[in-house]
């Protein structure tokens, strides 16, 4: 990532900063400056956030506004575009992830990824688990292996409805249950962070509100980040929000904050859905 000196000394990591919306002390996840180009287009515009831990932050605002491409930022999957290039500076726990050091597999595994449409191995649900601990060597032995898939399918209210029959394949469940087997696929490597990208978007009602009372359950042990086009969902699971329009981040705070008494006229138009 390309990190200007001035960039980083406008903004300390860590350290609040008056008159820059989105900074908070002791966060999880630091970004300044941050931009976001594909070819030619500048779809994110100097997003300086705080993302603080053991908590939900949701990313809102309309289509095309940003939110997505930020979150992309977070596990550097904009790596995987070709005309993509990303500025600025982005830190977990104070560690620069942009760093040309940084190894991005194991990064990958400490920022674990939740998309739209769920995606589960066309392989059985436990395999689905076990592959991501197997491959990092989580595991010493079978018994260990078995431990893990189990730990993680019950973090994803999951294994009471499939204990039984772990050999069948994940993509025979349901569209809720596959979405929480996505998760436990998450959890098993042991992140730190997990981003979900409109997680419940293909989704009905009652499995919606399993995958929401999932967050809630699981928030206490990771830093999440969620991108919703729904204001209730971001209302009902967040404890921070940020509020995207144009590629630009125009405000952040605590959700009931944002919903109740937004400081910026555009958050207060998207919210009582004078746009969107």
């Amino acid at each position: 990532m390309d990190v200007s000196a001035a960039s980083v000394a406008k903004s300390a990591p860590g350290r609040a900063v008056a008159g820059q919306p989105g900074v908070s002390p002791d966060p999880k996840i630091i970004a300044r400056d941050v931009n976001v180009y594909y070819g030619e287009k500048h779809a994110l515009k100097n997003v300086t956030v705080d993302v603080p831990e053991k908590a939900v932050m949701a990313f809102i605002g309309p289509s095309g506004c940003g939110k997505s491409t930020f979150l992309r930022c977070i596990n550097r999957m904009n790596d995987t575009v070709a005309s993509a290039r990303v500025t600025g500076l982005i830190q977990i726990d104070d560690q620069d992830i942009y760093d040309p050091s940084l190894d991005v597999v194991q990064l990958r595994a400490r920022v674990g990824m939740v998309f739209q449409k769920p995606n589960p191995f066309p392989k059985s649900i436990y395999e689905n688990v076990a592959y991501g601990p197997r491959i990092h060597g989580l595991a010493r032995s079978k018994a260990e292996l078995d431990e893990i898939v189990e730990s993680s399918l019950k973090k994803a209210s999951l294994w009471n409805e499939v204990k039984d029959r772990l050999g069948d394949t994940g993509t025979g469940l349901s569209g809720g249950q596959q979405q929480r087997l996505c998760i436990a696929r998450a959890i098993a490597v042991s992140p730190e962070i997990i981003l979900m990208d409109e997680p419940c978007s293909a989704l009905d009602p009652i499995a919606t509100a399993r995958v929401e009372e999932l967050i809630e359950e699981i928030r206490r042990n990771y830093t999440i980040v969620i991108v919703t086009h729904s204001m209730q969902q971001a209302a009902r699971v967040s404890q921070r929000v940020a509020f995207f329009h144009l590629g630009v981040l125009v405000e952040t705070g605590q959700t009931e904050k944002i919903f109740t008494s937004p400081e910026d006229k555009r958050t207060q138009d998207y919210i009582t859905g004078r746009f969107g």
